[in-house]
């Protein structure tokens, strides 16, 4: 019997990655061939192939949105799609395999080529390409940022060059680390566009380039081309090593392509391409805004304060950010703190914004970035703008305008109050540290703008559920923000069940649900999960389920819904079923009623994560047209737990 091997993996890794598999097993048995399935899901790899599997094999199927390490598929028919192809086309990726119609993939480290890349939009690559970078990037700003914060407010004096910490302390050297850690902030955002782009290969002209952004005295400025300058040398860098590995080489040079030849010339034409002639114009373009900004002063405050506003917000902490701070920085040694106080209220205002968005905007806003808002409220008290770069970095149309809004308020505020600050640094941490005049128009000024900020992105940022449902997006791919979970889990569960008839009960099987919409049917099973005695407190529940349900819709399509929740209201995991003759509109990824509801009750301490193998059981088995059209016409309550009892 022919064989294929695939692998199947989904942003977040956990109902699609499973269903992709499901569809890819079930498309093999039907044209007489074995398809093996390797999965990457949030329980870590299951189904590993093994080196004999991929002998075997035919051919590769990689339905996945997610970066998978090719290179042990050398030699191999393979088709790389998303997993939503995999979902939706498995038979035809299958036969295409077997008609022999895929190209033969040459690994990593002969060719690197790139398999059906036209398969994936430049729209899409860039946007891949753009959070790969943002991913690696985040955990240098929050460490970085969180240590010069601790270090400034514990350990740092005002002094009329800015806030100082004394030399040999252990804050000084706490700020050293931190200040090492925000400096591989811009290279390691290049370095991992680059490398999402062009794979290894690109990681060294990335992050040259990175360092080349964030060093201006190397093209005559003195502010650097901060986060900005990153993201165009990891592009530029990206597609130069894609276009040096479409050239004809000979073989005998293939084998040191990746690791000596391209990394050496993509470096060298992204240096020299920023330092003479990209590094240049921005020189010249920092020279003339300081310029301009200074012949602002005088009559024209009101409009110098928006300017120095808009700049601090726009690329926060980047060149634009740096010209404005500089400015204001400059004047200080001259006797001028007029200048500065507006700059140290701008200065905080996107993070405290950003971070407070997060908590009051809860349903607008994944729980990744509510995470990351603690962080920002952190470096925003601190007068560190960075912590907003990972909103910015994510969703920029609409979150620039509204920090730069609301900078802009504040700093008018401030300019027209006569606030001051006579250090070189901006945030509360200053007005704590006795460097501002007129300290409660300081605070009025820095809530103003977050309120401006907030209420703007109430109205421009859409509904989590909404944006994902209606929000453009790619053929290929459209579905990859409807993830069932957003925190990723590393270790794998144990199952704590036999099968899931083990977790209905009589009462929490309904399968006569009367027409009703969304948020009836959800108090109606979390009631019935009330009254199993496994679940605590009917409101607290319930919240934990529209939370889920705020983040993203759980109708999967094809009828089917699953709704569910983690909440310390849960005693022990529970599961309620209900069926609806004519659906329950659920904002279903393919807009169809949900006629088939599972409800899912996990402890919110469950050590194993038991909702993500209830979550798999369910996603792979509903694949199943039959088994969906059984669980339809069942009779009662006892034939729906014995086809759930051969999951």
């Amino acid at each position: 019997m022919k064989k294929i091997v695939a692998i199947t993996s989904c942003p977040v890794g956990i109902a699609h990655t499973y269903m992709a598999a499901e569809n890819l097993e079930k498309a093999g048995k039907q044209l007489g061939i074995e398809v093996k399935v390797e999965t990457h899901g949030s329980i870590g790899v299951e189904n590993e192939l093994s080196k004999a599997d991929i002998d075997e094999a035919v051919g590769v199927i990689i339905a996945a949105d997610t970066k998978i390490d090719k290179s042990r598929f050398g030699g191999k028919q393979l088709i790389e799609v998303g997993v939503q192809d995999g979902i939706h086309q498995s038979e035809e990726l299958v036969q295409k395999i077997l008609n022999n119609k895929a190209e033969i993939y040459q690994s990593s480290e002969t060719e690197e080529k790139r398999i059906d890349s036209n398969n994936e939009s430049l729209g899409k690559k860039i946007y891949k390409s753009l959070m790969n970078g943002v991913s690696y990037m985040v955990p240098f700003v929050v460490t970085g940022g969180l240590l010069i914060a601790i270090s400034l407010s514990l350990g740092g004096k005002a002094t009329p060059t800015g806030i100082q910490i004394p030399a040999g302390t252990i804050w000084a050297t706490m700020n050293t680390i931190g200040t090492i850690a925000m400096g591989l902030m811009v290279p390691i955002l290049s370095a991992f566009i680059a490398q999402s782009i062009a794979d290894r290969p690109g990681l060294v002209p990335g992050f040259i380039g990175g360092m080349l952004a964030a060093n201006g005295s190397l093209y005559g400025s003195t502010a650097n081309a901060g986060f900005i300058g990153g993201i165009i040398t990891g592009f530029l860098a990206g597609f130069i090593v894609l276009g040096i590995k479409k050239l004809p080489i000979p073989k005998a040079l293939q084998s040191i392509m990746p690791i000596i030849v391209i990394p050496i010339i993509a470096s060298l034409i992204v240096g020299f391409l920023f330092i003479y002639i990209i590094g240049g114009p921005v020189a010249w373009l920092f020279t003339s805004l300081t310029g301009f900004l200074a012949s602002m002063q005088g009559g024209s405050e009101v409009i110098l304060a928006m300017i120095l506003g808009a700049m601090i917000a726009f690329d926060m902490g980047g060149p634009f950010n740096k010209v404005a701070f500089l400015f204001g920085s400059g004047l200080i040694a001259e006797g001028n703190y007029s200048i500065m106080g507006p700059i140290a209220v701008a200065i905080c205002i996107p993070p405290l914004a950003l971070g407070v968005a997060s908590l009051v905007l809860k349903n607008k806003f994944t729980k990744a970035e509510k995470e990351a808002g603690k962080a920002s409220l952190a470096m925003g008290l601190f007068g560190i703008t960075e912590g907003a770069i990972p909103f910015a970095s994510t969703d920029p149309l609409r979150t620039i305008p509204s920090i730069v809004l609301g900078a802009m308020t504040g700093s008018v505020i401030a300019m027209l109050s006569g606030v001051t600050d006579h250090v070189a640094h901006g945030g509360p941490i200053v007005a704590v540290l006795g460097a501002v005049d007129h300290v409660a128009m300081f605070f009025i000024a820095v809530v103003s703008g977050i309120v401006v900020t907030v209420i703007v992105l109430r109205f421009l940022k859409p509904n989590l559920q909404l944006a994902t449902v209606s929000g453009p997006v790619e053929t290929n791919n459209k579905n990859e923000n409807l993830s069932f979970e957003s925190a990723q889990v590393t270790s794998k569960p144990n199952n704590d069940f036999g099968t899931i008839a083990d977790l209905l009960y009589d009462n929490t099987i309904i399968l006569d649900l009367p027409e009703q919409s969304k948020n009836a049917v959800i108090s109606e099973l979390a009631q019935e999960l009330v009254n199993t005695g496994n679940v605590t407190e009917l409101k607290g529940f319930e919240t934990a389920i529209h939370e889920r349900e705020n983040e993203s819709t759980t109708g999967i399509g094809m009828g089917i819904a699953i709704p569910h929740g983690k909440s310390s209201y849960v005693k022990k995991p529970t599961l309620a079923f209900a069926r609806s003759d004519k659906g329950i509109e659920w904002c279903s990824l393919d807009g169809s009623p949900a006629q088939l509801i599972f409800m899912i009750a996990v402890p919110e301490n469950s050590k194993e994560d038991i909702h993500l193998k209830i979550l798999q059981q369910l996603s792979r088995k509903l694949m199943d047209s039959d088994f969906r059209q059984q669980l339809l016409k069942a009779s009662d309550k006892n034939e729906v737990k014995g086809l759930l009892s051969k999951m």
